[in-house]
């Protein structure tokens, strides 16, 4: 094996396997997914290796870890309206990528601009330092509104419409290395003499690991408890699911090979999928069934995913589907994996929501 095919794989593996630890390390985590997302061509470009369709990939695997990205602040995000403006943000984008995808018309692009990416780095550093629960609703949608214009607007311009790359330019432009520094210093200085003193009192020493889960959902057995008292096949937590892993496979569909099927076709058979395991995470909890390792529960799943799908093939002649056997399995790992952490994580934010009911019920004010 080559060097220029080890060091492709190892980015491709980094770039599905690094968003995991954005679950227990939010803020250092999804920097590293920046940063990977950012240098990833770039290291291609040193080895002389340019991979074909690569744009595309990188494209699917951006909304992938932002996919992760939102599965970990339903888990970890103790302020319910910063996580119902990220939750906007996320799926408003997924849905401009598809669409970007589907028209490969790039002012999409800047119409449904990454909001949610820096939502959730800002997020995690007001909860490194500072109780998230402090700032109201009005300030959350501030800091968007303010990322969506100030930050994310002109870059999606840059890369999207202008087409620029950074490095090319500072490569190109004697005069952009000496802009670009002057600017990361005006924004440093505005920051330290600026808004630094106006900052209120840190609440806590610096935290960079998750914060731990609500008592009564902290075990996987207390959450299989609540989807057997709650939980239902037909529910709007089902119908997020099979929007969120659909449209993940509409977007990946594009740039993986052996895929006959159309993209409704897909979205179909992703979503009959998605309710096959629906009824299967309720069916365990009604028998009193949990799996404790996120990592077991997985491969259980996959392994009754991948069940499922050989026997209806042999039942009903499906012959896949219309898409070939490996990429097949690479969907039915995309649906195994999104699934059991959005059945996972949904009863903690639903214990969230009874604490934040019950708190406007006590304080009516």
């Amino acid at each position: 094996m080559s060097g220029v095919t080890v060091a492709f794989l190892a980015v491709v593996g980094a770039r599905f396997l690094l968003p995991l630890a954005i679950f227990r390390y939010p803020l250092p985590a999804i920097l590293a997914c920046l940063v990977l997302d950012g240098v990833d061509q770039t290291i291609f470009q040193t080895l002389g290796y340019d991979p074909p369709g690569y744009q595309g990939y990188d494209k699917a695997m951006d909304v992938f870890y932002l996919a992760i990205a939102y599965l970990a602040s339903m888990r970890n995000w103790a302020s319910l309206p910063a996580f119902r403006v990220g939750r906007f943000l996320y799926f408003y984008r997924l849905v401009g990528v598809v669409a970007f995808e589907l028209t490969h018309a790039r002012p999409l692009l800047l119409v449904f601009p990454n909001t949610f990416e820096y939502f959730f780095i800002a997020y995690e550093a007001v909860r490194s330092r500072w109780s998230p629960r402090r700032p109201s609703l009005r300030w959350w949608i501030g800091a968007a509104a303010l990322i969506w214009v100030v930050v994310k607007l002109p870059q999606e311009y840059w890369i999207h419409i202008a087409q620029l790359d950074l490095t090319d330019v500072l490569g190109q432009y004697a005069w952009a290395p000496p802009l670009l520094a002057g600017l990361v210093v005006l924004v440093l200085g505005v920051f330290w003499f600026v808004v630094r003193p106006r900052l209120p009192e840190p609440d806590w020493p610096l935290r960079v690991v998750a914060d731990p889960l609500p008592e009564e959902v902290d075990t996987a057995a207390e959450q299989m408890a609540w989807h057997r008292e709650y939980g239902a096949i037909w529910s709007w937590a089902t119908g997020e699911k099979v929007v969120l892993v659909g449209l993940l496979a509409v977007v990946y569909a594009q740039t993986i090979p052996g895929i006959r099927a159309t993209d409704a076709q897909l979205f179909l058979g992703v979503g009959v999928v998605v309710l096959v395991n629906a009824a299967f995470t309720l069916a365990m909890a009604r028998r009193g069934r949990s799996i404790s390792s996120l990592g077991i529960a997985f491969a259980a799943r996959l392994a009754a995913n991948v069940v499922v799908v050989l026997v209806a093939d042999r039942l009903f002649g499906l012959h896949g589907g219309g898409v070939d056997a490996g990429a097949l399995f690479f969907f039915l790992c995309l649906i195994s994996l999104v699934t059991t952490l959005h059945d996972r994580f949904r009863p903690v934010l639903a214990a969230r929501v009874v604490a934040e009911r019950a708190l406007a019920v006590a304080n009516p004010s």
